[in-house]
């Protein structure tokens, strides 16, 4: 699966820097064929050319409205209220095009952030999966400016077409119980390097109160390009009371640790910053419960600086229990958690919500249909997928789909023109409904064709 995907990869990027087939083949003829080259900037992924748009909506602008109580708690804290709407969806759209941007190598997603939305690239990182025994986990880093920044977003990549992990990670229905707290997705916790199923005691170890103050420090290696962490410390050192220093080579390795420790360091340099969590797919997930474990290990200064969590077609990462216990911490004084779901996409259906395995959504559902029009839910229509009475307006819904692909560039004008290969997801939809609607060409159009909505969240 994984070789069909390079092969897949190449040849659509072989098209695309030939100028398509005819191009191809009049390179050919002249012995001037542009060879692609791998974690190039001109490398695009398979997601990339599902959706080729990378700028940000245009006609945006974010309107952070003051909250006028100044005795409230919401306003000694600093909180706002923020009203989106359709010429006012920036930060929503920002977010749903870093989800899919993440899909990139680190050199498109620097050229991209850098030169196309003039923010500051701040690190990529492809983070080690102890279960997997790779380096299957990406998130990267951006500030809306590299001095005094208002906003700081991390962006985790989502599950990748062919990689058979992503896949079976999102279809894993194991899990692990936090005692007190609820049940968690267990292939999620890995990805974020948090614990290896192999040994379950390793997950005890990491859900619990860490510390890096007074031993670990980020140093700039002018020889490798990168952040690399130093410490004099002994890393398995017990401190007292419970609490552990954090081994280096976690900092270095996993995407919990390195994305954790990088956010220390951007808020003593960005006083005023708070910082957005964002992703699509198996991103979502890894998105969400990067502030749950925030709140587990009690990295509650963190915690306050957070001003949402953005997910996009996102699995199901817990039991009720664990959204009962999070909703505390991200619904007060404002929801600062928000979930997009398109129409029939399958993944957000995963794993079942049923008697069998209690998996449950918690958060604001922000749920789109075809026509794009937003309704806010708690729970998704269908929450399952597989209901009987939704499977005849499921194969229904992708016929029309596929009619609405053909037509958009005429109906929304050139921006929303489908090309061949999101044409012919639409037409494997026809089969197979659930993973065509997944496609973030859903989302995107979603956010930007959505009608006019008011969000409470906390803001700058």
């Amino acid at each position: 699966m994984e070789w069909t995907g390079y092969a897949f990869d190449f040849f659509l990027n072989l098209l695309s820097l030939n100028h398509n087939l005819f191009g191809l083949l009049s390179n050919l003829l002249q012995g001037k064929v542009v060879v692609p080259e791998r974690d190039t900037e001109t490398f695009v992924s398979l997601i990339g050319h599902l959706d080729g748009r990378i700028d940000l909506y245009k006609t945006q602008s974010l309107l952070l409205l003051q909250d006028t109580d100044n005795n409230s708690e919401s306003s000694v804290l600093g909180e706002r209220s923020i009203r989106i709407e359709m010429e006012n969806q920036a930060l929503m759209d920002l977010c749903i095009m870093a989800s899919k941007l993440a899909y990139e190598n680190s050199k498109v997603i620097k050229n991209v952030v850098l030169h196309h939305w003039k923010m500051h690239f701040v690190e990529f990182y492809n983070c080690w999966n102890d279960f997997q025994r790779e380096r299957s986990t990406q998130v990267f880093i951006l500030c809306d400016k590299d001095k005094d920044a208002n906003l700081i977003l991390i962006s985790f990549r989502g599950t990748e077409p062919f990689n058979a992990n992503d896949w079976s990670t999102d279809f894993d229905y194991s899990w692990y119980e936090i005692p007190k707290l609820g049940k968690v997705h267990m292939g999620f916790l890995e990805a974020l390097g948090l614990g290896n199923r192999a040994d379950v005691v390793t997950f005890q170890n990491h859900l619990k109160k860490w510390t890096n103050s007074g031993g670990v420090h980020v140093s700039k290696s002018p020889s490798q390009g990168r952040e690399s962490i130093s410490s004099n410390i002994d890393s398995g050192q017990e401190q007292g009371h419970g609490i552990k220093k954090i081994p280096t080579e976690m900092v270095e390795m996993t995407a919990y640790y390195a994305v954790k420790c990088k956010l220390k360091s951007l808020f003593k340099e960005h006083k005023n910053a708070k910082f957005v969590v964002t992703g699509h797919s198996l991103g979502g997930a890894l998105a969400i419960l990067f502030p749950v474990v925030l709140v587990v290990q009690e990295e509650m200064e963190i915690v306050r600086r957070l001003l949402g969590v953005y997910t996009f077609g996102q699995p199901r990462v817990g039991n009720k229990e664990l959204g009962r216990f999070m909703e505390a911490h991200l619904n007060h004084p404002v929801p600062k958690y928000f979930r997009m779901v398109y129409c029939n996409d399958l993944v957000p259906r995963l794993p079942y919500d049923d008697k069998t395995f209690f998996y449950k959504h918690f958060g604001v559902c922000l749920y789109y249909d075809s026509l794009y029009i937003e309704k806010h839910m708690d729970e998704e229509p269908n929450r399952n997928y597989f209901g009987m009475r939704y499977l005849i307006p499921e194969y229904l819904n992708a016929v029309w789909e596929l009619i609405r692909g053909l037509i958009m560039g005429y109906t929304h004008g050139p921006e929303y023109k489908e090309g061949w290969f999101s044409i012919l997801l639409r037409v494997i939809g026809l089969a197979l409904p659930g993973i065509s609607a997944h496609g973030p060409t859903n989302y995107v159009n979603s956010v930007r064709l959505g009608k006019e909505r008011i969000i409470q969240l906390s803001s700058f």
